[in-house]
């Protein structure tokens, strides 16, 4: 009895994806170099993200992946532990923020109207602007007024 030989759909590779996987088949091939096949599930995203990286470097799927995950092991272990930038800043002594400093911090960094009052000990949104604050200067000392007859942070 003749076996039936398995018909398969050609598959659509480039020569180096192809010459990456005949070298990585080999069990004996990949032992020597310290190499570990795995599989990797994943996302149609992921795949085609991975498949214009390959085409945009002229490498393997493989090579870009193992790049990926070199770039991220090459990150000190203490690297969001001891970030400088990550520190807190030292206090000066005799400065006192705003108690109101985190929810209005575009108020006192830019000058911009507060988002945020204190009304009867609970922070509240502000009025909402009116449509000439900026073009009219007495739409917008009577809002401000407003805004310091209510606000009882100040």
């Amino acid at each position: 009895m003749k076996k039936k030989q398995a018909k398969y759909a050609s598959a659509q590779s480039g020569a180096a994806e192809l010459r990456e996987t005949m070298v990585a088949r080999p069990e004996s091939d990949t032992a020597g170099t310290g190499m570990v096949r795995t599989q990797v599930y994943l996302t149609r995203a992921e795949h085609d993200f991975l498949q214009a990286e390959s085409s945009r470097r002229r490498q393997p799927m493989a090579a870009i992946l193992r790049s990926f995950v070199d770039e991220k092991m090459a990150l000190p272990a203490d690297a969001w532990t001891n970030n400088p930038m990550l520190r807190p800043a030292p206090a000066e002594p005799d400065w006192n923020s705003p108690t109101d400093a985190a929810i209005n911090h575009d108020h006192y960094l830019y000058g911009a109207p507060k988002k945020w009052i204190n009304v009867g000990g609970q922070w509240v949104e502000a009025p909402p602007l009116p449509e000439d604050y900026y073009e009219n200067d007495a739409s917008y000392e009577a809002y401000n007024r407003r805004l310091r007859e209510l606000d009882e942070s100040r």
